[in-house]
C-alpha cells in the first residue's frame, strides 16, 4: 500500500499531462505545467494527510516534497520543463547519498538496518547490496537526464512513470534473485533448531 501511496504523485502527473489541459488563467500555459501543479497539490496533500493522522513522515518523503514544490514551482513560474526534468535525478541522487552517508555515519550497512531482522547475511554481502543500490540510483539519475534532454517531452513523461518504475522493479527482482543464492538453506536452519 505504501508503494502506491508513494507512486500517487507520479500517476497524477502522468494523468494530468495525458489530458493535454492548460489553464492560462492560472498561469499554467502548457500541459507539463498543469501536470506539475497537480503533482505538487497531491504531494502537499499526502504529507498533510499523514501529519493530520499523526503518522511519521520519512526524511525521503520530506525531500521529495521539497523537490516537487521547489522544482515544480520553478517549472510553473518560469514556464520551463527543465526544472521538473531534474526532480527524479535529484531524488535518486539523494537516495544514493543517503545510503552512503548512513553507511559511514552509522558504521553499519543501511540495508542491514532495514532488513537485518528478516534476512541473515554476512556483513560483506550487506555492503555489496548497499553499493549495488547506490550505483543503481546514480545510474537511474543519469538515465533520466539522458531521456529528458535527448527525446521529446512526451517521451520523458512516459519514461518517468513506466521507464523508471520498470527499471526499479527489474533491479529489485534481480537483487532478490542474487540474495536468494546467499540465504541459508531451510534444511540447514531446521537442523540448527
Amino acid at each position: 500500500m505504501k508503494f502506491l501511496f508513494d507512486l500517487l504523485p507520479v500517476l497524477v502527473f502522468f494523468a494530468g499531462y495525458s489530458t493535454d489541459v492548460t489553464l492560462p488563467q492560472l498561469g499554467l500555459q502548457k500541459p507539463i505545467e498543469f501536470a506539475t501543479a497537480l503533482a505538487i497539490l497531491v504531494s502537499v496533500g499526502q504529507i498533510g494527510w499523514l501529519k493530520l493522522r499523526g503518522k511519521h513522515v520519512e526524511v525521503m518523503q520530506w525531500i521529495g516534497l521539497a523537490l516537487i514544490v521547489v522544482l515544480g514551482g520553478a517549472t510553473i513560474l518560469l514556464h520551463s520543463p527543465t526544472f521538473i526534468y531534474w526532480k527524479p535525478t535529484l531524488l535518486n541522487l539523494a537516495l544514493a547519498t543517503a545510503l552512503l552517508v548512513s553507511r559511514f555515519v552509522l558504521k553499519k550497512p543501511p540495508m542491514q538496518l532495514l532488513l537485518g531482522k528478516e534476512i541473515q547475511l554476512p556483513e560483506p554481502l550487506w555492503d555489496k547490496l548497499m553499493w549495488a543500490w547506490a550505483g543503481f540510483f546514480v545510474a537511474v539519475a543519469a538515465i533520466n537526464l539522458y531521456v529528458a534532454y535527448s527525446f521529446p517531452e512526451a517521451v520523458w513523461v512516459k519514461f518517468k512513470l513506466f521507464g523508471l518504475l520498470g527499471l526499479t522493479v527489474v533491479f529489485a527482482l534481480a537483487q532478490g534473485v542474487w540474495l536468494s543464492r546467499h540465504l541459508p538453506d531451510d534444511k540447514a536452519v531446521a537442523k540448527e533448531s
